[in-house]
């Protein structure tokens, strides 16, 4: 099967990449490099079942001589503006690359005649609701953010691009993805910052923040198992055990690196920056019963993800 991964060239794409060439499956990376890197590719060019291709995915033009020169079977649609506060600033980064985006990819699979796509949601749809369970089939979606505005926008996409093409269209929520190769986020911003200050650390919020993460290799593989949905839209919270708070992640991170008595400087307030949701946690019922559950916890999630990115391979 020919597969396009639009997005492939950014942390999660580059891993399932490679998860699909090891699977047998040709792939097409398609990227603009504005967050991915080419550099996280590299090692899969020699793959003769691997295309590199640099578009605009946000570009009906770009985006449809892709399409017409590689049309796939399945395209995967990881391609998204991933630093959720950075576009705390300026909501039109939302818009270009992750609602648009959105658009285009549904439009060129309907004019092309692919029928099978995989989208990369997220809690954040769900907005502030910390003191409730988040369930994929009851829960109100009401997001803060711009990012969780423009993924349900897309997700609202999604639903009537199925209904009226006919596809088969799989939508994961997950919380934040770590591992290897981490390009972004609070593990990567504490290692970061404690590699070039060792004695010190200046956390957002009052580090009482308490999120799951999960580590890369579980989410890719749950999107595999589930890559053959039936037809119509299949929705799955995709989510771990446990939750860890950004001061733990503090600890593990400076725990890992060898360092003791580093001070914590808290700005302050429940959450890092405005539309951040300072916690929440998912009913991931509905996965487990359909045969998947995260291989790591949280805390495992994030000890494994600092080790694997110790040595100056954390990505600038």
């Amino acid at each position: 099967m020919k597969t396009m991964v639009v997005g492939g060239a950014g942390f999660i794409g580059t891993h399932l990449c490679e998860a699909l060439l090891n699977n047998g499956y040709d792939v097409i990376c398609v990227d603009n490099f504005s967050l991915g890197d080419s550099d996280h590719v590299n090692h899969l060019i020699k793959n003769a079942g691997f295309t590199l291709i640099e578009a605009d995915a946000s570009d009906k033009t770009e985006l449809d001589k892709v399409f017409a020169d590689y049309t796939p079977e399945y395209v995967f649609h990881l391609a998204a503006n991933s630093d959720i506060q950075a576009s705390a600033g300026n909501p039109e980064v939302e818009y270009k690359n992750t609602y648009s985006t959105t658009f285009q990819i549904l439009d060129c699979m309907r004019r092309y005649g692919v029928k099978k796509l995989f989208f990369s949601s997220t809690s954040a749809v769900y907005g502030d609701k910390r003191d409730e369970v988040l369930d994929e089939n009851t829960s109100n979606l009401s997001p803060i953010s711009y990012y969780g505005a423009a993924k349900l926008g897309s997700e609202a996409l999604i639903s009537a691009f199925t209904y009226m093409n006919d596809l088969s269209s799989l939508v994961f929520r997950f919380p934040n993805v770590i591992g290897p190769g981490l390009t972004h986020g609070v593990v990567f911003d504490f290692m970061n910052r404690l590699a070039i200050e060792p004695g010190k650390l200046r956390i957002l919020g009052d580090g009482r923040q308490t999120k799951p993460y999960i580590y890369v290799t579980d989410l890719v593989e749950a999107i595999i198992q589930f890559m053959d949905a039936d037809k119509g839209v299949t929705l799955y919270n995709i989510g771990v055990d446990g939750a860890t708070s950004v001061t733990s992640i503090a600890d593990i991170v400076a725990e890992e690196m060898g360092l003791k008595d580093v001070k914590y400087e808290y700005t302050g307030g429940e959450g890092g920056w405005k539309g951040d949701v300072p916690r929440f946690k998912y009913c991931i019922d509905k996965v487990h019963k359909a045969g998947w559950s995260a291989k790591y916890t949280s805390d495992e999630a994030v000890r494994m993800t600092v080790r694997a990115n110790l040595g100056g391979s954390v990505r600038e």
